[in-house]
């Protein structure tokens, strides 16, 4: 009989070198279940991809019938398909008037790809501004304006033209001039730690792009699609984006990125060269179906709402010593402990006692929370206890 830890170490490509090697049988709501029958209590939900939970029936009832109907039928943007028509009429419907057209995508990464592209064809610049320590994706032209030498040095050279400021850092607005076509920011820096704007960050950082003419493209991938209390988390700060960049939660655990900006800049990429933004199953129609029933639950609900809720509830329930601070809105919030082992500790421990939290990419003292907006109250008094238990026996 094959055995599938030996395959998947030996025919599927790694990303690390110690994966969490859960053998997943099924998931439902928020939990996981191993092929022991090992329920797992998912305070990660997918790293923000899933919101609202494992195998919804809302979600699962849309991609089944889409299926039933038909699958890929053509190129994106050739064919009138209705479930992307109507994805990108209820996204344009929830966003501010200049954000009216939406080209749909496979992934986040490829969501910025896009709206880089977008930038340097409406300014006819090329110099990009990015935020140390972001992360924006993992090909090639969103590693350019990822900020993180750890990650990029081993793939030398990456697209040229961008420089770096530091999120919150109002004396690095000067760096942003004429030359620029485009400032992208994570509304919420996700990788670096989950940190907030302070102090009328994002909006000074709005100011100064409309000073100068650039564009402001800011990344709603991880905080957007209801996670930290509104639909996108710009919506909480006097700072509309030119180009936003969506994906991870709006699919409800299914493929899919979106640059959404004004229809005056995607006719761009019309002409001159025609063609000038192209993908083969971006908006496929399952996909789509998925990420309809998705945001239509999350905007017809008070999700969004108990987000902010339920952020309090956990931080009513983590008061310990060793968490030294939790940053983060609503749903993605990350426990800063006092060094890097305590934090790697407890994301495995937990495991063991049945509960996943998960790491951050370049702030090792973190630990990340973001389970399924549907989270119950019960669920989260249950993780949270398993996470002070752990805390206990790691720092005793």
């Amino acid at each position: 009989m094959t055995n599938l830890r030996e395959d998947f170490f030996k025919h599927q490509a790694q990303t690390s070198p110690h994966p969490l090697m859960i053998e997943v049988a099924s998931a439902k709501g928020s939990y996981v279940y191993d092929v022991q029958g090992k329920a797992y209590l998912d305070f990660i939900a997918g790293v923000s991809a899933n919101s609202l939970g494992h195998n919804h029936p809302k979600v699962s009832k849309a991609i089944k019938d889409q299926v039933d109907t038909y699958t890929h039928v053509m190129v994106y943007g050739e064919f009138v398909q209705q479930p992307q028509t109507e994805l990108c009429k209820l996204l344009v419907d929830l966003l501010p008037q200049n954000l009216n057209s939406v080209y749909l995508v496979n992934s986040g990464t490829e969501a910025t790809e896009g709206a880089l592209k977008l930038a340097k064809r409406v300014t006819k610049r090329s110099e990009v501004i990015a935020a140390k320590n972001a992360y924006h994706g993992n090909t090639q032209g969103s590693m350019s304006v990822c900020g993180a030498e750890v990650q990029n040095r081993a793939f030398r050279p990456l697209i040229p033209g961008t420089k770096f400021i530091t999120y919150n850092k109002v004396e690095d607005l000067s760096k942003i001039t004429t030359d620029t076509a485009a400032v992208i920011l994570e509304t919420i820096q996700g990788g670096a730690g989950f940190i907030v704007s302070q102090n009328g960050y994002l909006e000074k950082v709005r100011k100064r792009c409309d000073e100068v003419g650039a564009l402001l493209i800011l990344d709603e991938i991880q905080s957007g699609i209801g996670r930290t209390g509104t639909f996108f988390g710009f919506e909480q700060y006097n700072c509309v984006p030119d180009i936003v960049i969506t994906g991870k939660g709006l699919g409800g655990g299914m493929p899919i990125g979106a640059f959404i900006s004004s229809y005056e800049h995607m006719s761009l990429l019309k002409q001159n060269p025609m063609l000038g933004h192209v993908t083969t199953f971006g908006g496929h129609p399952v996909i789509a179906a998925a990420a309809l029933a998705t945001v239509k639950e999350i905007t017809e609900t008070n999700l969004m709402q108990e987000a902010l809720r339920k952020e309090q509830l956990i931080k009513d329930c983590l008061q310990h010593s060793a968490i030294k601070e939790i940053r983060g809105k609503g749903l993605m919030l990350a426990l800063m402990m006092g060094n890097a082992t305590i934090a790697a500790d407890l994301v495995l421990k937990c495991m063991d006692e049945g509960l996943l939290l998960f790491f951050l990419l370049f702030e090792k003292r973190a630990v990340r929370i973001s389970p399924p907006l549907t989270i119950s109250d019960e669920e989260i008094k249950l993780g949270c206890a398993k996470i002070l238990k752990v805390i206990d026996e790691i720092t005793a």
